[in-house]
């Protein structure tokens, strides 16, 4: 159920965590957190009134998060029901949603789904932020995955995290389209 082929860096935590705001009481969103890599650097930045929700379909990385993230919000759950997910913790809109779920696995139809549920949680300035393996970008999937995005978001930018092996390619997205 984990997507990387080795653990996450720092390097890669500190930049994803860039879109989480540091004031005020945010709500971010984790889809797929794994192991807790990221959800480190996020917990890092998060002011004391902010809410760190994390949605993860595996149960054994449920099971871990729970034991190893306490102050982690941990759902056992689909990304692709995320404004269900949101609802049932009463949660209308968030400020930010951070994905490592592998993108260049995922069909069409999935990519799309769970993308459109994300862009439907944030806020109207939300910000979304994707990551994957440098290499895969040049999968179909991963194409299509970079279309969807440029369709969906106002202004999507990418950036590199060399530091980690293999190299991680972020997007990040403002402005949901819907």
């Amino acid at each position: 159920m984990v997507g990387a082929a080795t653990p996450t860096s720092a390097a890669v935590a500190a930049t994803v965590a860039q879109v989480v705001p540091s004031t005020g009481s945010p709500v971010v969103v984790e889809l797929g957190p794994g192991t807790g890599s990221l959800s480190d650097g996020i917990h890092a930045r998060l002011p004391a009134d902010a809410r760190h929700l994390g949605i993860e379909l595996g149960a054994d990385m449920v099971a871990h998060l729970r034991e190893h993230r306490p102050w982690l919000e941990v759902v056992h759950g689909d990304a692709g029901d995320l404004v269900s997910v949101l609802a049932e913790h009463r949660i209308d809109k968030v400020d930010a949603v951070i994905s490592s779920i592998p993108w260049s696995l995922l069909d069409d139809d999935a990519q799309g789904h769970i993308l459109d549920q994300a862009a439907k949680a944030l806020t109207p300035n939300g910000a979304f932020t994707a990551l994957t393996y440098l290499p895969a970008e040049r999968t179909r999937n991963a194409r299509r995955f970079r279309e969807r995005l440029h369709e969906t978001f106002d202004e999507v930018l990418t950036h590199t995290t060399w530091r980690n092996f293999p190299p991680i390619l972020h997007y990040f997205c403002r402005r949901p389209l819907v």
